[in-house]
């Protein structure tokens, strides 16, 4: 740990640096003006997003530049070779900064993608990608989901034939956050339908902007599109864009899944926390049912912030968290039904009904979108199954012959 600063050093010196970059963000929004939005999934049109992820990617390249970015990456890479978890330590500092909030796409290329080009790729492709994408001058998403497969990643039916020195792709993905405004996506694809399904996968970084890639946005019920769906008609990928041998495109994906359930467990605590204060802000005094939802909703807030803590401590311990991650993804979900439950008894017909009143309607769009949360990142089913055979040691459920 030599030439590496203790935790409250590390601290004191980026709220130090903050401050000279950034305003301090009023420690308690004023109750009943600014922004009241408490959307899961963004509703911004495609002009919207673009000029958001700008001003995002400015404060990200600002970061890097001054060093304040990239933390545990070597320093070829720009990064400083800190512990894992001084990334959590800056970010409980930068909260009480007023700086652009990230959208979905900069923890998919900072914290999934170019990980698993620093293990898989190639020395070309680290040279290529890890310092653009750390930097966030180049941006990547995930082309992983399908329809066909649903939960079952290894069931993917995109298909990528070899022709010449590289791949066509043809296939269709779903569920795509950040597309529109992505360089690369992330593809997994399969080569080879002859054998076990989780050995004829292989992975390919593919250029968006590539001949043959259509995204197209799906509406949400909330009336926004923060996710697509993305064609590849015949989309010519070179063999020097293939990320890990031929094959082994599974163990590359488990790659990217573990570390998207290491950066879940922070999921709706903002607005758990805004749900608490719609309940000291209500015009009429509690229920007890109220005050006992409320109760319940700050400990269960309290519980998600203790189990990100363990993950923490793992990652401070040079492990790789295994259940905490699962138990994390679980408990995040909980928290987010918690909360639309209690703003539900708190607001009543006010939920239902846009009448312009400041913190109310807008709950809308965090009712609709929480249930999404279940399945991204990994459903539910598909946590407990980990838990279930990971911690509690129970044997796989065997499909009889008729299933």
């Amino acid at each position: 740990m030599d030439g590496i600063p203790g935790p409250d050093e590390f601290r004191a010196k980026a709220r130090n640096w903050l401050t000279g970059v950034a305003k301090e963000r009023a420690a308690h929004q004023e109750w009943g003006r600014g922004d009241d939005s408490v959307a899961v999934f963004e509703n911004w049109t495609e002009a919207e997003e673009r000029a958001h992820t700008d001003r995002i990617r400015d404060w990200e390249r600002t970061r890097y530049d001054q060093g304040w970015g990239a933390f545990g990456w070597p320093s070829e890479y720009g990064g400083r070779e800190l512990p894992p978890y001084y990334e959590q330590l800056y970010r409980a500092e930068e909260d009480a900064f007023d700086v652009p909030r990230r959208t979905e796409i900069f923890p998919v290329t900072q914290q999934l993608v170019a990980p698993a080009i620093r293990i898989w790729g190639t020395e070309e492709q680290k040279r290529r990608w890890l310092r653009p994408m750390l930097r966030t001058d180049e941006l990547a998403c995930q082309l992983f989901s399908e329809t066909e497969a649903g939960s079952d990643l290894a069931a993917v039916r995109t298909r990528a034939v070899r022709e010449g020195d590289g791949w066509i792709l043809r296939g269709h993905k779903i569920w795509t956050s950040g597309a529109r405004v992505a360089t690369w996506g992330v593809a997994v694809c399969r080569t080879d339908p002859e054998v076990p399904k989780h050995a004829g996968i292989t992975v390919f970084l593919v250029r968006m902007d590539a001949p043959g890639v259509t995204v197209r946005p799906i509406r949400q019920m909330t009336g926004g599109a923060s996710f697509n769906e993305v064609y590849l008609d015949d989309v010519f990928v070179p063999d020097t864009d293939r990320l890990g041998p031929v094959g082994e495109g599974w163990r590359v994906t488990l790659t990217v899944l573990a570390a998207e359930r290491l950066d879940s467990g922070g999921l709706g605590l903002d607005n758990a926390d805004r749900a608490l204060d719609l309940a000291r802000h209500l015009p009429r005094p509690l229920t007890g049912g109220e005050q006992q939802q409320a109760a319940d909703l700050f400990v269960r807030a309290l519980v998600q912030r203790l189990i990100g803590l363990r993950v923490t401590s793992a990652l401070a311990a040079g492990r790789e968290p295994g259940a905490e991650a699962s138990v994390g993804k679980l408990h995040a979900t909980a928290t987010m039904r918690a909360t639309t439950d209690l703003v539900q008894q708190l607001l009543g017909p006010l939920l239902a009904a846009d009448k312009g009143e400041w913190g109310t309607f807008a709950w809308t769009e965090h009712l609709l979108g929480a249930p999404g949360y279940r399945i991204a990142g990994g459903s539910d089913e598909i946590q407990r199954n980990i838990l279930a055979e990971r911690v509690l040691r129970l044997p796989k459920e065997r499909k009889g012959a008729g299933s």
